[in-house]
């Protein structure tokens, strides 16, 4: 499979300066998307006092969460510890996912981490642009934190961004405390969070078990659907990984498209999947997605609303049930709601 360059992503590319290396090496390689990029760097900020969702103490509270985050990036990656303890993969990946939900996460699953899993190049910071990623770290706990669906229904106004900001911090603390752990057992562990991920989280996530990608580009979990918010710490510590589901999503969004009709900006597919670079998948037009982030000064949130996933269906329930009886199902737990 393909390995994607972090420098590409719309995060990576809405930090860089003009006038700066990264903002002059970018565009200098990619200039077909340098307007639309400046036009968008120059419309106002999320959560910024020019969008129409703006209040001055939420959206502050999402700032500073995104700030807290910033501040603690650094510690990703630390010190490993002199003294190796000898590990049985079983066990230790049985202790693993039992600090990771004692922790908050509420998915948690193994994988094995490779080449694909990882960009090919680091976007950001700056400090770090361009860099080629090399470590390879051969094993990921990945897991999920939920988000509070009161929340995400109210998307796409300010209480979704909160509810989205206060789970990446938690998703960051859960992989702080798991990295910290193993590289005090001797191990090598890096913790993979908001604005420092080296992985491609929906793959890896998918690997682990927590579930499958669906029509949004989104990991469809286990009991929540796409209202999770992921992390993962990669490690050289032995480890037993978990299976992958190998459901049929891709039928079921086949079938059901409402991510895809009520994205306001039409940035999600309609049809069937495409092999795209050498892979069977939908691509999100992230440019159209995060234009409708900077207008409204959320992270929009609809297609995580609308998909029926953690809305009375369950991925899981398509061992039991057809693509379309599961949406007949979807249907007759709405209108009883």
């Amino acid at each position: 499979m393909k390995r994607y360059d972090e420098r590409d992503t719309m995060f990576a590319r809405m930090t860089y300066e003009k006038g700066k290396l990264n903002y002059e090496d970018y565009y200098r390689r990619n200039p077909d998307k340098k307007a639309l990029d400046d036009k968008l760097r120059d419309s106002p900020g999320i959560c910024s006092e020019e969008t129409p969702t703006y209040d001055p103490i939420d959206a502050n509270l999402v700032i500073s969460n995104f700030k807290f985050l910033s501040d603690i990036r650094p510690f990703a990656e630390g010190e490993v510890s002199s003294k190796k303890v000898k590990v049985d993969a079983d066990s230790i990946t049985k202790k693993l996912k039992e600090i990771a939900l004692n922790a908050g996460a509420n998915l948690v699953g193994v994988a094995e981490a490779k080449p694909y899993h990882y960009y090919s190049y680091r976007g950001r910071p700056l400090k770090h642009y361009g860099e080629k990623v090399t470590t390879i770290l051969p094993y990921a706990v990945v897991f999920g934190v939920k988000m509070k669906r009161e929340n995400i229904d109210q998307a796409p106004l300010l209480p979704e961004v909160m509810e989205s900001s206060d789970t990446y911090v938690k998703a960051a603390i859960i992989g702080m405390q798991l990295a910290y752990f193993i590289r005090q057992l001797g191990y090598n562990a890096r913790n993979h969070m908001d604005g420092n991920y080296l992985v491609v989280l929906p793959t890896l996530a998918r690997d682990a078990g927590l579930g499958e990608i669906g029509r949004n580009g989104l990991l469809i979990s286990k009991k929540y659907g796409p209202a999770v918010r992921l992390g993962a710490v990669t490690t050289d510590m032995p480890l037993k990984p978990d299976e992958r589901l190998n459901l049929d999503v891709a039928s079921f969004c086949d079938i059901c498209n409402m991510c895809s009709s009520k994205c306001p900006m039409q940035a999600i597919p309609k049809g069937k999947r495409e092999i795209i670079e050498e892979e069977l998948r939908w691509r999100i037009n992230q440019e159209k997605c995060y234009s409708f982030w900077r207008r409204i000064g959320t992270d929009c949130g609809l297609c995580i609303k609308n998909c029926p996933f953690g809305q009375g269906i369950d991925i899981m329930d398509l061992k039991k049930y057809s693509p379309n009886e599961l949406m007949e199902k979807f249907k007759s737990t709405n209108e009883a709601i």
